[in-house]
This record gives C-alpha cells, structure tokens and sequence, in this order.
C-alpha cells in the first residue's frame, strides 16, 4: 500500500505512519506543522519508506503530486482543540473545508481511496446515548464560534460522502471520540496533556465547570488499530463509523486519577468556562460512542484501560520535560 496522510507529523498522524510502515507500506507525510511537530517523526525521516513533506494540503503542486504516487489517502489535517477554535474560528472553517476539498480533488484525479478524519463534535448537543452514526444532529446557534468547528466537519462529510455518491470515489468516515496518549499537546485545549503536565509541575489542576461533565477516551494505539482496519478493508465505502472508547469518567473523576497515577500534592481548581474560552461557552454533558458498527466490520474494540493511557502520558512527559504542553 502506498499510503498519504495529510497533517501526519501530528498526533494521530505519527502514530499512524509508523502502523502502516510497520504492516509493509509506504507513506508520505504532508503537514505544515501549524499543530504537528518534526519531532513527532524524526525517528522516520531515515526510513526508505517515509517521505515528509512540509506543505500546506491547499498547496496544489505539492498535493497533486502526492496524491498521484498513493492509493490511499488518509485525511488527517485540521484545526483542533477547543481553544483553538473558539480563538480562532475563520482559521477553523478555512482550514477544514477548504483543506478536505483540496483533498478530495486530487483523489478524485487519481482514483485514490480516502479516508476522512471527523469528530464526535457533530454530535452537537445530542441527548440520545450513545451516539450512533445516523443519529440526527442538534448545533448550537452560530453566534457561537465554539459550534463553528462541529458545523465545518460536518461540511467535510457531506462534501466526502457526495463524491462518494457523484464521482463513485472510494470515502469513508470515521468520527474520532477523545482520542488521547503520547505527542499530544494541551496548547489547544486538550485536557489530558494539559492535566498531567500541571500535575507533574505540582501546579494546580484545572478543571472547567463544575467537572461534572462525561467523557470516553480512546487511546491512539487503539485508534489507529481501527484506522488501519478500515483502510485495509475492501466495504467501507460510502460509510461513517464511530471509533472511540466506551469506559466514561468525569472530567473530576478524570483529574482525581491523574493526581494518583502522577503520585502529585497539587490540588484541583475549577475554572468556569467563560474564563477559560469565552462568554455563552456551552459544552455537553456526555459524550459516548456507539462502536457496533466498527466492531461488527473488522472486530474492533479498545483493549487499553484509562489508567494505563494517563501512565503512557506520564512517562512521555518525563521522557520529555522540555515538551511544550
């Protein structure tokens, strides 16, 4: 498999380069390194199956000519992080629907198969629990900016799934739910980097709101078990799939653990949200996928435990003290 990940020296994208390298493929990197970093992937540069390149994936030349050498395209690059978006909305909206359209015109000249990363922000303000894929969608107003991230990936689903549908080009989706572990950076709003680091430093623990508030969290090596399990099947075309972990925690609960995996003294503060975002910040209560279809198709399911995620994040931070949170 000759494999292109767009927005690869970050997170998920890293993890995910050194999988498919791993099973055999050949991948190439494109990022601008907005959010990604070259550390993510220096361990690779040396690999005769690895080719980055620092671009940005609205750079037509640099695209075209990736996307011509690949089969498969994994759609990776994007504005994340609740602080980022709220900050910075028209980077948002730009970047993501202007970014997957990019995408999705040069797969279209190749006839590469695509996968596109979504989120469970399109969700929304769904009550129904746990979310399903064709659930109906509640969004708060656009005054908003908070909703503007959720709004343009949902465009990047449609915009995927009508290419789908016009052109018969090979997409599908997956909605990532709090995808967490090592290379993650809090500086957009991640709450687990963000929590650990303030731990290890003894420095309070910020909680926004009240904490009451319930998450899942998935650990990458899971997450990219699922990636790679849907580009390597043949039936995923035209399709949406939840990937994400089922074991729930408040985000109190959430800090609670960090303090004792970290063996810390600091102490928990909670910050409301109109201080730590903005004015009218409004967040969901819960957050739970639906993973039957996922489990169904390639039988998946997360096998790493919470606890042992927030112990992977220690250890990269005290591998790495001089990591920017």
């Amino acid at each position: 498999m000759n494999c292109l990940i767009t927005g690869g020296a970050g997170f998920i994208g890293s993890h995910l380069a050194e999988l498919f390298l791993a099973r055999g493929a050949r991948v190439s990197v494109i990022d601008n390194l907005s959010t990604g970093r070259v550390a993510n992937i220096a361990h690779l540069l040396d690999n005769p199956n690895f080719h980055f390149a620092r671009a940005d994936i609205t750079d037509e030349v640099v695209l075209d000519r990736l996307a011509s050498q690949c089969d498969l395209i994994v759609h990776l690059a994007a504005a994340v992080g609740v602080k980022l978006i709220v900050e910075h909305p028209v980077h948002t909206i730009e970047t993501n629907v202007m970014g997957t359209e990019a995408v999705l015109k040069a797969a279209l000249r190749y006839r590469c198969r695509v996968l596109i990363a979504s989120t469970s922000e399109v969700y929304g303000k769904g009550s129904r629990i746990p979310f399903r894929e064709d659930d109906d969608v509640l969004l708060g107003a656009t005054r908003h900016s908070r909703w503007a991230y959720a709004a343009s990936k949902m465009v990047d689903e449609f915009l995927g799934l009508a290419y789908q549908r016009e052109y018969d080009l090979p997409v599908t989706l997956f909605r990532l739910f709090n995808t967490v572990g090592p290379r993650q950076t809090g500086r957009y709003g991640m709450v687990i980097p963000r929590l650990v680091k303030q731990a290890l430093r003894n420095e309070p623990l910020t909680v926004y709101g009240d904490g009451t508030q319930r998450r899942c969290f998935c650990d990458v090596r899971d997450a990219i078990r699922a990636i790679a399990g849907l580009a390597e099947h043949p039936e995923v075309s035209g399709q949406v799939f939840n990937i994400g972990g089922t074991e729930e925690t408040t985000i109190q609960g959430l800090a609670e653990r960090v303090l004792a995996i970290t063996a810390s003294s600091a102490r928990i503060i909670h910050i409301p949200y109109s201080e730590a975002y903005a004015p009218g910040f409004e967040d969901m209560l819960r957050r739970v996928p639906d993973i039957t279809r996922v489990g169904a198709l390639i039988g998946w399911s997360p096998s790493i435990t919470l606890d042992e995620t927030l112990a992977s994040v220690r250890d990269h931070f005290r591998s790495s003290p001089d990591v920017d949170v």
